[in-house]
């Protein structure tokens, strides 16, 4: 599904990917781990089209999205979520999940003015997909709520469901877990499970290895800018130089 071939980014004189190349299964979880300042980040953010590759190749389902902006890689299936969520934080929460879906006739004024039938129907499908969303992940009795005023964990699933909305292929998942209460972490990983169930490919960066070994293989082993090695969680974890670079020399 996805194709990372000698990918480079660098940003002035410091390389944040070094030649990293892997290939994503359709249907499957894949782990991305590694320290502070591996370079976990600046790769989505390459893939996703946020950062313009040095060199090297990215294809999804065939198709070089290299260097193509966000939006198009986002039209064409592949979405992401932040480490931070980033609602629209004075929007209910069911208006959030509503602006997701690309090309509603709303969005071009003068459908409003000489189209309003068309908008108003397209509008209550929007909305009533919205729902149906918001209620698999468990926000739907919040929907009214601002986004502001959500936690931390309900933002996450809201931002979930904003991806969800978009009906993709593939999924890069950044830090689901990070800030998440146990109760609403067993949440997230029960719904991502579900959403693998379905189909959906995920690429998931995350420190929390029992969150990865439950849910991720393979693994990808990121360092200093290098894929340092892929393998099943239980290979990943017990390999030495995982254990030194990622885990500080001592078994997990």
């Amino acid at each position: 599904m996805l194709e990372v071939r000698d990918l480079v980014k660098e940003f002035g004189g410091l390389r944040a990917v070094d030649g990293v190349s892997f290939t994503l299964a359709a249907h499957t979880i894949t782990g991305l781990i590694g320290p502070n300042g591996a370079g976990k980040t600046t790769l989505f953010n390459t893939i996703a089209g946020a950062h313009r590759p040095t060199s090297g190749s990215i294809s999804f389902l065939g198709q070089a999205i290299g260097g193509q902006p966000p939006h198009r890689i986002f039209h064409a299936g592949l979405v992401r979520t932040f480490q931070i969520p980033r609602p629209f934080a004075s929007m209910t929460v069911l208006e959030n999940a509503m602006l997701a879906p690309a090309g509603q006739a709303g969005e071009r004024l003068w459908n409003n003015w000489f189209a309003r039938p068309a908008v108003r129907a397209q509008e209550r499908r929007v909305r009533e997909q919205a729902r149906q969303v918001l209620d698999f992940v468990g926000l739907e009795r919040l929907s009214g709520e601002f986004a502001k005023n959500l936690s931390g964990g309900q933002q996450k699933l809201l931002e979930l469901a904003r991806v969800l909305m978009a009906e993709p292929r593939l999924i890069l998942l950044d830090e689901p877990g990070a800030g998440v209460n146990p109760t609403l972490l067993a949440t997230i990983m029960d719904k991502l499970q579900e959403l693998h169930a379905r189909g959906i490919t995920f690429l998931i960066i995350e420190h929390n290895m029992d969150l990865i070994a439950q849910l991720c293989d393979p693994v990808l082993v990121l360092a200093q800018g290098r894929l340092l090695m892929q393998g099943t969680p239980q290979a990943v974890r017990s390999d030495p130089r995982v254990l030194e670079a990622y885990l500080g020399g001592e078994a997990a």
